[in-house]
C-alpha cells in the first residue's frame, strides 16, 4: 500500500524514496547545514533528515566506564558519549530554519526524535513523519509516543532481532501507526558490505506485511542500488557536502555527486524491474529480422537436392527456423531458387 508525505508517494509502484540524512555533519554551523540542504535538493534527494536530541536526552555527562568509548574501531573513540553528542547534536533553534529552507527546495524535511520532549517539539513542526534509529528500537515508551500522532514511521533494524521487531511493531501498530516502513540496517560504521545481509529485506517485508528498504552505512552506492531488486522502496544514506569538511559521519557519508548518482541508479534499477516476462518485448520485435534462419547459400536449379553445400544457417531471420535445418536436407526444390533466397517450404 502506497504511502504518501507532503504530496510523495512512497511504494512498490513508485521510484525508490531516497533519504539524505544530515547527523551532525553540520559541524554546529547552521549556515553550512542549511548548504547541506541545498547539495541535497540539487542533488535530487526527496527529503532531509535531521536527529533532535541534546547530550542531556541522550545520556549522563560522565568520562568513564561506560559512558566513554574505548573502541579502537570506532570514529568516536576516546570521546564520551556525552561529548560526542554535544559534537553531533542538532540545535533545536535551527530546525524550523532547516525545515522551511527544504520546503523551499522541494524537499521533505523530517527528524529522528530520541527520546518524548524531542516527539512534542518536532510535533509544533508540523514533521510530516517520523524516523525511529536503531538504537531507541527498543525503546517500547518512545514507539508509542511517536505511534500516537498517527504519522508515518520509519524504522531502522540495526541489532534488532525478529522477536524485538515483533514487539516493536506491534506495539506501534497498537499505538496507532498505520503506515510502518523498516529498513534493513547494519549498526557499524561503516559498514561492510559483508555483514549488510540485505536479502533480508523481502524476508522482513513477508513477515511484518509492511514497506521496507535499508538505511545504508556502507561506503559507496552499490549495496544501496542491490536494495531496490529486493523491494527497497526508501533507501537513506547520510550526507555531506564533503568528506574532507570532517564531522561525525563524514568518513561514511555520500558527497553530492555520489548522492546524485544513487538518486539516478536506483531510479534505473527501479525501472528495471518491470514484470515476469518472456519472448520480444514491444521495443525488441524489430530485432527479431536479426535471428538466424535458413538461406540459399548457392543458385539451385528446379528438382536438385538441398544440401549442406547450398543451404546454411545465417543472420537475417525472414527463412526458416534453423530447427527444421535437418528435416530440409535432402529434399529436392520446386523451382530454381536464387543464391540470398529465403528458404520456405512452399519451396522444398
Amino acid at each position: 500500500m502506497d504511502i504518501y508525505i507532503e504530496g510523495k508517494k512512497i511504494g512498490a509502484d513508485h521510484p525508490p524514496f531516497i533519504i539524505a540524512e544530515m547527523s551532525g555533519n553540520h559541524n554546529q554551523s547552521l549556515e553550512h547545514a542549511l548548504k547541506i540542504v541545498e547539495a541535497a535538493a540539487n542533488a535530487g534527494a526527496h527529503a532531509l533528515k535531521l536527529q533532535t536530541y541534546t547530550a542531556e536526552t541522550m545520556t549522563l555527562n560522565i568520562r568513564e566506564g561506560e559512558f566513554f568509548i574505548k573502541e579502537p574501531d570506532s570514529l568516536w573513540e576516546g570521546h564520551s558519549l556525552y561529548e560526542l553528542y554535544q559534537k553531533a547534536h542538532t540545535p533545536w533553534e535551527w530546525h524550523q530554519a532547516i525545515f522551511e529552507h527544504c520546503r523551499k527546495l522541494g524537499i521533505i524535511p523530517f527528524s529522528t526524535p530520541f527520546d518524548e520532549t524531542a516527539v512534542d517539539f518536532l510535533e509544533t513542526l508540523n514533521v510530516p513523519l517520523y524516523k525511529i534509529a536503531s538504537f531507541e528500537n527498543t525503546d517500547l515508551p518512545l514507539i508509542r509516543k511517536v505511534a500516537s500522532t498517527g504519522k508515518p514511521l520509519i524504522i531502522s533494524t540495526g541489532l534488532a532481532t525478529i522477536a524485538e521487531l515483533d514487539e516493536t511493531i506491534r506495539t506501534a501498530r497498537e499505538a496507532g501507526a498505520t503506515d510502518i516502513i523498516l529498513l534493513k540496517c547494519t549498526s557499524t560504521y561503516p559498514a561492510p558490505p559483508a555483514n549488510t545481509n540485505i536479502v533480508t529485506i523481502p524476508h522482513m517485508k513477508e513477515l511484518f506485511q509492511c514497506q521496507v528498504g535499508l538505511s545504508d552505512h556502507t561506503l559507496g552506492i552499490g549495496t544501496a542500488v542491490a536494495s531496490v531488486a529486493l523491494g527497497a522502496t526508501v533507501i537513506e544514506k547520510h550526507f555531506t557536502i564533503s568528506r574532507e569538511d570532517g564531522g561525525v559521519d563524514a568518513a561514511f557519508s555520500l558527497e553530492p555527486h555520489e548522492m546524485k548518482l544513487l538518486v539516478e541508479e536506483s531510479l534505473r534499477a527501479w525501472q528495471s524491474l518491470g514484470k515476469v516476462h518472456y519472448g520480444p518485448t514491444k521495443k525488441e520485435s524489430s530485432s527479431l529480422q536479426y535471428r538466424r534462419s535458413l538461406y540459399f547459400s548457392k543458385d539451385v536449379k528446379a528438382g536438385e537436392t538441398l544440401t549442406k553445400d547450398n543451404v546454411r544457417i545465417i543472420r537475417p531471420g525472414y527463412g526458416l527456423a534453423p530447427k527444421y535445418y535437418d528435416i530440409i536436407i535432402g529434399k529436392p526444390v520446386k523451382k530454381d531458387v536464387k543464391k540470398g533466397t529465403p528458404v520456405s517450404w512452399d519451396l522444398i
